[in-house]
């Protein structure tokens, strides 16, 4: 991944969801570490998680993923958190990195609305991601990024139905 030439490639985009469970239950999804552990997860082994739920606190998560060709990267996740309105909106900063080397960072808003009637929850997730390191064009490394958001949001939807 060489960006010399091409700099910083911004992207935004948002992750919709609309999900069986009130707006606090969801809320709990995301401030309550034994929750979370249920949904937010990195791929690989060796996971290691500290988490920190307040405006200002942090929360760092890092495993040990095998490529294909049996190659070992360290990936990792470090968050701040930035504002926390309780049932209403998350609002955090990241940074991605494989094995030490900083790949992207991003703000993301979380927004969570009532829904009428059967306390339902819409969950907008809106992410403002610089990539640092990408591939070709970066449209690959976005693609990724999205479909991993949602594939995360997935896990969320299932760990609500264990709640």
């Amino acid at each position: 991944m060489d960006t010399a030439l091409s700099g910083v490639r911004h992207h935004t985009f948002t992750v919709a969801r609309e999900l069986d469970a009130p707006v606090e239950t969801v809320y709990r999804a995301f401030s309550d570490d034994s929750v979370r552990r249920r949904w937010f997860k990195l791929p690989g082994s060796d996971a290691e998680y500290e988490f920190d739920f307040r405006a200002g606190g942090t929360e760092r998560a890092s495993s040990n993923f095998t490529m294909l060709d049996g190659a070992q990267e360290r990936v990792e996740n470090r968050s701040h958190w930035i504002e926390i309105v309780p049932d209403r909106r998350i609002v955090q900063v990241y940074e991605a990195f494989v094995s030490e080397v900083r790949i992207w960072t991003a703000l993301v808003t979380i927004e969570l609305y009532a829904l009428p009637g059967q306390g339902r929850t819409l969950l907008d997730w809106t992410e403002q991601v610089a990539l640092l390191q990408y591939r070709q064009d970066g449209e690959l490394d976005i693609r990724h990024l999205r479909g991993a958001t949602g594939l995360r949001l997935n896990g969320l939807a299932l760990a609500l139905t264990q709640a």
